[in-house]
C-alpha cells in the first residue's frame, strides 16, 4: 500500500452493504435532477419549434421570455435546490452514521500517525469515490426517463407535444446532475469528516466515540419507562445527528408537500370535468329553444353514450334571507341528474353542501361562490312566489371567465325545479358524449339531424386528457420515488445508528435488559425521529405549499382558495410511521440473532 488513500477502494469493497444506502441517495438526487432539467430543455426544445413555425426565426431571449420558457426556468430552478438540500441532508445523515460504526477504525489511523486534516481528506475523497458509481447510475436512469416520458408525451398523448424530441441526450441535464452529484457529497461529506477528525487515539481501544461524551445528569424515567427514556436520550442526546436526521426526513415531506402544489396547478391549469362533452349544440338565439325530443332522438343514435342539456333564465327578480321586496336579481340554470352528478365527481362542491337534496322537483338549489360573497348554505332565496335553500356552495364561478360571481348569484337547480319554477322545458344548451370507439360518420350523423336551426360545435379536438394525465403522472412518478427514498433512508438511518450503538445494547443485555425492553428502547428513538421528523416537514412543509400554491395558483386563478391538505398530512404521517415501524424491524432482529458476548466484542 503506498498511501493511506489507497485504503479508499477497499473500504468501499468491504463495506459495500453499508455503503448502499448513501449510494442511493446520490443516484437519487442525481437522476431527479437530470431528470428535470432534460426535460425541461425538450420542452424549450419543443416550444421553440413551435415559435419557429409560428415566427419564422427565435432568438434564446424571445425563447426565455415566453410564459412556457419562464414557467421552465423557475419550476427547474426551484426543484433543483429542494432536490440539493434534500440530497445534502440525507447523504450527511447517513454519512454520520456510517462514521459512528467506524470510530475504532479512525482511532486506529490516529494511532499510527494520521493527522486530523488527513482524516478530513480521506472521508471527503471516501464519499467522492462513491460518486464514480453513483452519478453515472443517476445519469443513465434520469436519461432513460426522459427519453420514456418525451415518447409517452408523443405517441400516447400527442396534440401539442408532437413537437416534442425523441432521443434527445440533454447536456445540461447532464451537466447539472453532475454538479448536484459532486457539490451535494462534497457538503455533506464536512461535517462527517470534522466528526471523524475528532476521535481520538483512545478510541481505538473502546470502540464508541459516544463513550467521550460527559454525562452531565441521569435519564428522566419520571414519564416514561427506563427503556423508553433510553431510547429518547439516544435520540436527543448528539444534537448534530438529531438535526440530521429530522432535517432529512423534513425535507421530504416538504418536496412531497411542494410536487403536490403541482398537481393542483395542473388541475387549474388544465381542467377535467366528467361532464365535458364532445359534442354541443346550442340555441341561436340565446333562449330555451332546442326541443326535448332532440335530445331523446340524438340520445339513440350510433356512438353516443350520454345526452344532457341545460336550461337557463337571467336576471330573475329575488330576494335573499327574508327580503319580499325582490331588490336583487339571479340566474338559474338547470341540471339534469348527469349534470348534477358530474360537480361532486370533479369535486366542485365545498365542504358541507348536501347534493341530494337538489335532485327532481325540490325546494333547494346550489348557489356560486367566491370569498367575497355574502351567501351561505342554508340561506333563503325568495323567487317569485317560491322559496328556496342553498344546499351547497360551489368553489367558483363555473359561468364567468375568471371564476369570480362580481357580486351576482347564479343558481344551480333540477331540470323538474326549473321548470315548476318558469313553465320552460326545453334547452338552451344540449351537450353530447360519444363513446371512445365514435367514429366521425356518427358525429356528422348527429351534426345532420340538428341541420341548421342550431349551433352545432365538435368539441374532440379541444381534449386535454391525455396531456393532463401525462403531467400528473410525472408528478406523481417523483411522489413516489421521494416516498420510497424517504422510507428507505428512515429505516437505514436507525439501522445504522443501531449498529453503532451495538456494544452498548450488549452491556445492556449483559446486565438484564430482554429483548422486550431493546426493542422498546430502539422503538422510541425511531420514533422520537419519526415525531420531530413530522413536526419540522409539516410545519415548513406547509408554509411553503403555502407560499407556492400562492405563486403558481392564486396569482393566476384568482378564484382559488388554498385549504389545509387534511388528508395528505395524514398520508405523511403514516407513512413516516410506518417507515419507522420497519426501521426498529431489522436491527431488533439482528440484536435477537446475536449471542450477549458477541454483541459485546462487536465492533
Amino acid at each position: 500500500m503506498k498511501s493511506y488513500l489507497s485504503l479508499i477502494p477497499i473500504s468501499a469493497k468491504v463495506r459495500r452493504r453499508q455503503n448502499r444506502m448513501t449510494l442511493l441517495c446520490i443516484i437519487f438526487a442525481v437522476f431527479m435532477v437530470t431528470a428535470v432539467f432534460s426535460m425541461a430543455e425538450m420542452g424549450a426544445r419543443m416550444e421553440q419549434s413551435r415559435l419557429l413555425h409560428k415566427h419564422g426565426s427565435l432568438s434564446f431571449q424571445e425563447l426565455f421570455s415566453s410564459e412556457m420558457g419562464q414557467s421552465l426556468i423557475l419550476i427547474a430552478g426551484i426543484l433543483f435546490l429542494l432536490i440539493l438540500i434534500a440530497g445534502v441532508l440525507m447523504i450527511s445523515s447517513s454519512m454520520n452514521s456510517l462514521v459512528a460504526q467506524r470510530t475504532r477504525f479512525f482511532g486506529m489511523m490516529r494511532c499510527i500517525g494520521m493527522s486530523r486534516q488527513q482524516i478530513i481528506r480521506f472521508v471527503r475523497l471516501e464519499a467522492l469515490n462513491w460518486c464514480k458509481t453513483a452519478v453515472p447510475i443517476g445519469l443513465g436512469l434520469g436519461i432513460i426517463t426522459t427519453w420514456g416520458l418525451c415518447a409517452a408525451l408523443r405517441f400516447l398523448v400527442g396534440e401539442e407535444f408532437s413537437e416534442i424530441p425523441l432521443f434527445r441526450v440533454s447536456i445540461i441535464g447532464i451537466v447539472s446532475g453532475i454538479i448536484v452529484g459532486v457539490v451535494t457529497v462534497l457538503f455533506a461529506a464536512g461535517s462527517p469528516s470534522k466528526r471523524a477528525a475528532k476521535v481520538s487515539p483512545i478510541t481505538a481501544v473502546t470502540g464508541n466515540s459516544e463513550n467521550g461524551n460527559k454525562v452531565r445528569h441521569s435519564v428522566n424515567i419520571r414519564l416514561a419507562k427506563i427503556e423508553t427514556a433510553l431510547g429518547i436520550h439516544h435520540a436527543v442526546s448528539v444534537k448534530k445527528n438529531l438535526i440530521l436526521m429530522t432535517g432529512s426526513f423534513a425535507l421530504s415531506i416538504i418536496l412531497f408537500l411542494s410536487f403536490s402544489v403541482l398537481i393542483e396547478f395542473v388541475n387549474y391549469l388544465m381542467p377535467q370535468s366528467a361532464a365535458a362533452s364532445d359534442i354541443s349544440i346550442s340555441s341561436s338565439d340565446g333562449i330555451n329553444s332546442i326541443s326535448t325530443n332532440l335530445a331523446e332522438t340524438i340520445g339513440s343514435m350510433e356512438g353516443v353514450k350520454q345526452v344532457y342539456g341545460r336550461r337557463s333564465a337571467f336576471d330573475i327578480p329575488a330576494g335573499l334571507n327574508g327580503d319580499k321586496t325582490l331588490s336583487t336579481t339571479v340566474d338559474m340554470i338547470s341540471f339534469d341528474e348527469f349534470d348534477l352528478d358530474c360537480l361532486e365527481k370533479d369535486g366542485m362542491l365545498q365542504r358541507g353542501s348536501n347534493l341530494s337534496k337538489v335532485y327532481e322537483d325540490s325546494h333547494y338549489a346550489l348557489a356560486t361562490w367566491d370569498r367575497s360573497c355574502s351567501w351561505k348554505i342554508g340561506d333563503k332565496i325568495l323567487v317569485g312566489d317560491e322559496e328556496l335553500e342553498i344546499a351547497g356552495l360551489l368553489k367558483y364561478d363555473l359561468f364567468s371567465s375568471d371564476g369570480l360571481t362580481d357580486g351576482k348569484m347564479t343558481l344551480i337547480i333540477s331540470g323538474e325545479t326549473f321548470t315548476r319554477l318558469t313553465g320552460v322545458t326545453d334547452y338552451t344548451l344540449l351537450m353530447v358524449q360519444m363513446e371512445q370507439n365514435a367514429a366521425d360518420e356518427d358525429v356528422q350523423a348527429i351534426s345532420d339531424t340538428v341541420g341548421s336551426n342550431y349551433n352545432f360545435s365538435d368539441n374532440r379536438g379541444e381534449r386535454t386528457g391525455g396531456t393532463y394525465l401525462a403531467f400528473v403522472a410525472c408528478v406523481y412518478g417523483f411522489l413516489v420515488i421521494i416516498t420510497l427514498v424517504t422510507v428507505l433512508n428512515i429505516v437505514n438511518s436507525i439501522s445504522m445508528s443501531v449498529s453503532a450503538r451495538m456494544k452498548q445494547y450488549g452491556a445492556m443485555r449483559a446486565v438484564g435488559m430482554d429483548e422486550r425492553q431493546i426493542t422498546k428502547m430502539i422503538a422510541a428513538e425511531a420514533f422520537t425521529y419519526a415525531f420531530w421528523g413530522c413536526a419540522a416537514g409539516c410545519g415548513i412543509g406547509l408554509l411553503f405549499s403555502k407560499l407556492l400554491y400562492d405563486f403558481l395558483i392564486t396569482e393566476h386563478f384568482t378564484y382559488a382558495v388554498w385549504n389545509f391538505p387534511a388528508s395528505l398530512v395524514a398520508v405523511i404521517i403514516l407513512f413516516v410511521m410506518l417507515a419507522a415501524i420497519l426501521a426498529v424491524y431489522a436491527p431488533t432482529k439482528r440484536i435477537r440473532s446475536m449471542e450477549i458476548t458477541e454483541t459485546i466484542n462487536d465492533l
